[in-house]
Parts: structure tokens; C-alpha cells; sequence
């Protein structure tokens, strides 16, 4: 038998460390938390997704009786992105959450279904995507999307 370790690298950050276009994005994320529809989780959710050319997609969480119909923040952003601007790739994300009327203090990641989403961004456009994950305590922060799905699967294993 063999082990195999794979390693990630994130970086922590505080609010203030962080370069002025990632707190920009952070900020986004924030107020976007406030648009959510969330009545069954009250968990709310907010993404600001920065493309290549400077354009910002917001998007959150979006909740339905039927939980598999609601959708995350981070792919309304994503898929709002791809809609209006297919041709440009997008090159960060941040990524907030509340609850209770409360940001989270520990950063929340995307889940499996986003990262696959964000995963295959990154293989269309053959560029990274940075992925900014907003607590109160601390700012975790991804150089690619990769770091947060090491296992990776995408459309070069279906030939």
C-alpha cells in the first residue's frame, strides 16, 4: 500500500492584510449576505465574483421548499458571470456568511457543487481563479480552486 498526501496552501488573513481589490470584493460579499433567501437554513450567503476585465457578478443563496431547487451564492455568481460574459474568465471570489444577524467568525468554503463549478472555470479559461473566504476571526484565502478540491474531476476523464 502507498500513501499519498497531497498538499494545500491557504493563506489567513486579517480584514486589513488583505490587498484592496480582495477586500473590495469582501465588502460585496458582505451586503450580499443581506439579499439572500434563506427562510428553511436562515443561513445567508453572499459572493462577489471578480472577471479578468474588472466586472464584479454578485449572487446569493436562493432557498426553495423543495432544498435541491435552491441554489448557492457563489454559482448565482458564477452562472450570472457566464450568462452575460461568457468570454472572460473570472479571476477571484469572496465568499461571506451570517447567521443570526451575525457574520460567521470561522470562514465558510464552498460546497462540493460550487468547487466543481469554480473547478471547471478554471480548466475552460486555463487560469486561476482565487478564492476569498470572509470570517470575522480570519480570512482564508486560496490562490486557485484547485487548493479546495485536490481530487479533481473534469471533462478529460469522459474521453
Amino acid at each position: 500500500m502507498q500513501e499519498l498526501q497531497i498538499p494545500i496552501h491557504i493563506q489567513v488573513f486579517s480584514l486589513e492584510e488583505l490587498p484592496e481589490a480582495d477586500r473590495e470584493l469582501v465588502e460585496i460579499a458582505k451586503a450580499m449576505t443581506k439579499t439572500s433567501y434563506s427562510p428553511y437554513s436562515h443561513f445567508q450567503v453572499g459572493a462577489a465574483l471578480r472577471l479578468k476585465d474588472g466586472r464584479i457578478f454578485k449572487g446569493s443563496n436562493q432557498e426553495n421548499a423543495a432544498y435541491p431547487v435552491g441554489l448557492c451564492a457563489e454559482r448565482t455568481a458564477f452562472f450570472a458571470a457566464g450568462a452575460n460574459a461568457p468570454e472572460v474568465p473570472p479571476v477571484s471570489i469572496a465568499i461571506a456568511a451570517q447567521t443570526g444577524g451575525q457574520f460567521i467568525e470561522t470562514p465558510v468554503a464552498p460546497c462540493g457543487s460550487c468547487r466543481q463549478a469554480l473547478l471547471e472555470a478554471e480548466v475552460r479559461y486555463q487560469e486561476p481563479i482565487r478564492v476569498i473566504l470572509y470570517g470575522t476571526k480570519n480570512i482564508f484565502v486560496a490562490s486557485n480552486v484547485r487548493d479546495l478540491l485536490p481530487l479533481t474531476f473534469d471533462g478529460s476523464q469522459l474521453s
